[in-house]
């Protein structure tokens, strides 16, 4: 998944419950790991202030990287509700199931930070999916 850093609350709440939820991702068979365009110590202190222990962090995301990955891409307006500054510019949050092969089954990107999908019923999707052998949508490349 990708967030958008250390100043977003609703990150935080989303990043806490996903480490809760590793173990189940992982009997799965699915390995999580969550990014940012946070440099190295802003990661870290995400990593030490929010608890995540478990949980993969990657740093350093590049904008144009994150533009290739489909992201949107904001402008910083100040200090968020919990007192930290955003950053310039920064990605916003999207959730991607990639198959081992390297395509994508999943996809889930977002222009605003609220209502993002919850987990639990991305672990029940993969559930049903698994059991029905349910094929990926939006397959179609050429209309």
């Amino acid at each position: 998944m990708f967030y958008r850093g250390l100043h977003c609350p609703i990150c935080k709440l989303q990043l806490t419950d996903l480490q809760r939820k590793l173990s189940d991702f992982a009997q799965r068979g699915v390995g999580v790991v969550a990014i940012s365009s946070d440099g190295e110590a802003l990661a870290a202190e995400t990593k030490a202030s929010w608890g995540l222990e478990v949980l993969r962090l990657g740093n350093g995301l590049d904008l144009a990287t994150a533009r290739r990955w489909g992201l949107f891409v904001s402008t910083g307006r100040g200090k968020t509700s919990i007192g930290v500054e955003e950053p310039a510019r920064f990605s916003e949050p999207a959730i991607y199931l990639v198959r081992p092969d390297g395509t994508l089954y999943f996809g889930s990107v977002q222009t605003m930070p609220f209502a993002r999908p919850h987990f639990a019923d991305i672990m029940s999707a993969i559930d049903m999916v698994v059991a029905k052998n349910y094929p990926a949508r939006g397959e179609v490349e050429a209309l």
